[in-house]
């Protein structure tokens, strides 16, 4: 298993979301270059922003390290056995194919959740750059050409023919003059002597078809990527889909609602113009009636001056 590393400033900067990557590294230069450090502040400041793919990468590797390091220790597995093979001895390939191709499912799995979760599409062409990517790391393990996992700042292709026979772990080597010597770490690839065993058609054919199953199985993880793929853009989709019908209703809703606060503020106006012209008639009503009262008054007291007049007239 590969070793922890130890957290730096840098490896805060690849662990942030990619839409906080640049203000933090240009914060992080900066704050090299005040503290006297002109050469590692220039360095910084040199880093690329990561691709959303490589971010991913990253983000696998700072948050899912379990997984991550299964992916690794798989590699490395069948790195040996690829040497075990190629340095004439038998040794099974299917064993450590199925350990990375399980290990690469799961870290598939999990990048499409991080790429979901950041608001970004696990198309198939995103995915198979993340996997192209995550392939690479494996092939190349922890040697001292690796790419630097958890702050990749680009895709990764994987290592090309020449490149992976320097990938092939130092041997057990042997013993010379009672010394340990170490077997060279680049294999060569020339055909064994006769007098120590030529390979037969046999041992061709068993490499073909190893060979063959090896592709069968990356064909089958790279239908199963893009299966998966298809299957969240699809539910993407629908997601969409949902959400334009909800808009769609909502907005239909606040048009009714539109209306009928109109249809309210009209009403309220007519019945407010009613209540007023009601308050007018009252008011005439109630002064015709105050007019009528004076008036009753007037002919109560005149009535009683008539009688007052009669009652002295007939005394």
């Amino acid at each position: 298993m590969p070793p922890v590393m130890e957290t730096t400033a840098e490896d805060e900067l690849f662990r942030l979301p990619l839409s906080e990557f640049t203000a933090a590294r240009n914060a992080l230069a900066a704050k090299l270059k005040k503290d006297g450090d002109s050469a590692e502040s220039d360095r910084i400041k040199a880093l690329a922003k990561p691709p959303v793919s490589a971010w991913v990468v990253n983000q696998l590797y700072w948050s899912h390290r379990d997984a991550f390091d299964r992916l690794l220790t798989a590699g490395e597995h069948f790195r040996n056995a690829q040497a075990a093979q190629l340095s004439g001895k038998a040794a099974d390939l299917r064993g450590p194919l199925e350990e990375r191709r399980e290990a690469l499912g799961e870290l598939t799995k999990r990048a499409t959740q991080v790429l979901r979760e950041a608001g970004h599409t696990p198309s198939p062409d995103m995915m198979r750059r993340i996997m192209t990517t995550l392939e690479a790391v494996a092939t190349y393990g922890n040697g001292a050409d690796a790419p630097p996992a958890g702050r990749l700042t680009t895709d990764v292709d994987p290592p090309g023919f020449e490149a992976l026979a320097a990938l092939v772990p130092i041997g057990t080597g042997h013993r010379t003059a009672g010394k340990r010597q170490s077997a060279p770490r680049v294999i060569p690839f020339n055909q064994p002597k006769p007098s120590r065993g030529a390979r037969t058609a046999a041992d061709e054919q068993e490499d073909a078809r190893r060979a063959e199953q090896e592709r069968r199985d990356r064909q089958a993880e790279a239908r199963k990527a893009l299966r998966d793929a298809e299957r969240a853009l699809a539910e993407t989709r629908r997601a969409a889909e949902r959400a334009r019908k909800d808009m769609k209703a909502a907005a239909a809703r606040s048009k009714a609602a539109e209306k009928a606060k109109a249809a309210l503020e009209a009403r309220v106006e007519k019945l407010s113009a009613e209540a007023e012209a009601a308050r007018q008639a009252a008011r005439q009503v109630a002064s015709r009636a105050e007019e009528a009262a004076q008036a009753v008054d007037d002919a109560e007291r005149s009535l009683a001056s008539a009688r007052e007049q009669l009652r002295a007239l007939e005394s």
